[in-house]
């Protein structure tokens, strides 16, 4: 039976669809099937930073180290980025523009910008390496790319056209940005040209077929995504307010998860200009350090992978900081150890976990659990969000199984991304005929029309948030000489959540121990997807296969690895 929250959630949110109200829908037809969309949502990305950031532009937006900026200064920064991208460098309408470097103030701002001037903002992963990075500008079709310093020495000799053009962190956007600074008209002018079939974003996701791909969505499709999370946000705020609880301090977040993903761009960063939330950055993750921010600026709301607020919550000097601000203790991004819901509990007792499930290429849109519902099934990821998210769990062929029943989570939304960027074949694969995003996920809807993940169809390891195909890392050690073939799959890990691990087999008359394979592997994949020495081993023998010649990974993962499991 569905809980006394749940049904005091969906009471709230029938009120907040009503014609007249701030979340009423109206249908739109995709893939040949009408879908609710918010009536009330900027037709672009562009037309919602200029209405909120009016709205709030004297409300304290970003705290950067010892900067502080409302949303108007961060509105009337990004108008200058997008005139500098226009005279400077020729960004026009639909033009891609790449983003390669780490979280600060400038990086939102020259997203700001990118968006403003009509471009695409293209986030390219952080973490890559130099040949990565330049992959994924290849596969976008950059003309620009937005680099901090760490960034643009990875690309320096690798192949690539486009221009890369260098910004800075930590100083105000006229000196950090100033090579995409200029004055005129742009932003305005093309409020009157953008559309929500525009193209907005291009995220990377790592498929299971290797390398990285680029999922595209529309303005519609991410404005309708973060409209989503402020109508979760509003639902809560009506929540709390019914139980008598004060929700008038400025909502405020810590960022703590990379930009350049689902999780950080829309429920976290995107999100908050609907809600007038300050944002408080932190370029590399400290969990001593985030507590000590968290009390300074009374940050409200707190998300990460899981791994994070686990930190905090077993943290040795979590009682010298006064956390009580946070009431919301949120993951996202990879599952969370059921222990972990429990010791975040005892360690905040005014506050709650919560958990998300979205993808990249549902612009972060799923499913929520929330506060005791979370502490009720910690195994679930919770109800479909209301009230775009038409879920169904499907076999192979498209149809739909009954409850309880084994399937692959799928997901219809207006929010969803359009496709994987010149790549009709896997966007093809990707979808139902009639609309329908493939999650890879294997779950089942219980009685409550809760979801369970119990496994993944395609062969992902996700590492404390990051995804890592095992394709592209196998692909990675298949280039040095000496490898005959190898396996790679996942490894439980209580800190990470899962961890790469590899086994190998040489060719005849070829000597190399895991030693020289993980130093060869630094040196052509981003650190994170190459496994600790511990987890590498040589093969003596050709490895196992099943009926088809595939390698049977599931026999090599517990034939090498099987003391980890059991432990």
């Amino acid at each position: 039976m569905p809980t006394e929250l749940d049904n005091t959630l969906v009471a709230i949110m029938n009120e907040m669809v009503k014609p007249g109200q701030p979340f009423e829908t109206v249908p739109v037809e995709m893939y040949g099937v009408e879908m609710p969309a918010f009536k009330n949502a900027p037709p672009t990305l562009a037309h919602y930073f200029a209405h909120f950031c009016n709205e709030h532009k004297d409300v304290t937006f970003l705290v950067d180290g010892e900067m502080r900026l409302t949303f108007g200064e961060c509105w009337q920064a990004a108008t200058h980025v997008a005139a500098g991208l226009a005279q400077h460098h020729g960004v026009s309408k639909g033009d891609r523009v790449g983003i390669a470097a780490r979280n600060s103030a400038n990086w939102i701002i020259a997203y700001m910008g990118i968006i403003m001037a009509g471009g695409c903002a293209t986030l390219l992963n952080g973490f890559w390496t130099g040949d990565e990075l330049a992959y994924g500008v290849r596969l976008a079709e950059c003309d620009v790319v937005l680099a901090d310093a760490g960034r643009a020495k990875r690309l320096e000799g690798t192949d690539h056209s486009a221009k890369v053009v260098l910004f800075d962190h930590d100083c105000d956007a006229a000196t950090g940005l100033k090579a995409v600074w200029a004055d005129g008209d742009t932003a305005m002018a093309m409020l009157g040209e953008l559309g929500p079939d525009d193209l907005a974003t291009i995220l990377y996701t790592s498929g299971s077929t290797g390398q990285s791909k680029g999922a595209w969505s529309d303005h519609r499709g991410v404005v309708n995504g973060t409209f989503s999370y402020v109508s979760q946000s509003a639902m809560a705020k009506v929540l709390l307010e019914g139980q008598g609880q004060d929700v008038s301090a400025q909502p405020c977040a810590l960022i703590a998860v990379p930009l350049f993903h689902v999780t950080g761009e829309v429920p976290l960063f995107l999100q908050s200009y609907g809600i007038a939330r300050k944002l408080v950055l932190m370029p590399k993750w400290d969990a001593e350090h985030a507590m000590q921010l968290m009390e300074a600026e009374g940050v409200t709301y707190f998300v990460g992978v899981p791994l994070m607020s686990y930190e905090i919550a077993t943290h040795p000097n979590r009682e010298k900081y006064d956390l009580t601000a946070c009431k919301s203790f949120a993951a996202g991004g990879a599952p969370r150890p059921v222990d972990h819901v429990t010791k975040i509990k005892q360690a905040f007792p005014e506050g709650f976990p919560l958990l998300g499930y979205g993808l990249t290429e549902t612009n972060g849109v799923g499913c929520g659990n929330f506060n005791e519902n979370y502490m009720a099934k910690p195994g679930s990821t919770g109800r479909a969000s209301r009230p775009l998210v038409d879920l169904a769990i499907l076999d192979d062929d498209g149809n739909k199984l009954a409850q309880g029943s084994v399937g692959e989570v799928c997901i219809r939304t207006v929010a969803n991304f359009r496709g994987y960027w010149k790549n009709d074949e896997a966007t093809d694969a990707a979808f139902t005929k009639d609309g329908y995003f493939r999650t890879g996920d294997l779950g089942y809807l219980d009685a409550d029309e809760y979801l369970f993940i119990v496994d993944r169809k395609k062969d992902i390891i996700i590492r404390g948030g990051e995804n890592i195909a095992c394709p592209e890392v196998e692909g990675g050690i298949y280039e040095h000489e000496a490898i005959a073939e190898c396996s790679v799959f996942g490894l439980p890990d209580e800190r990470m959540g899962e961890v790469p691990a590899a086994v190998y087999h040489t060719k005849d008359g070829h000597d190399l121990s895991p030693e020289q394979l993980r130093e060869f592997m630094l040196t052509k994949l981003a650190p994170f997807k190459v496994p600790l020495l511990e987890h590498i081993w040589q093969a003596d023998t050709a490895l196992p296969r099943l009926g088809t010649q595939k390698i049977d990974k599931r026999t090599v993962r517990t034939q090498f690895a099987g003391d980890l499991l059991d432990a």
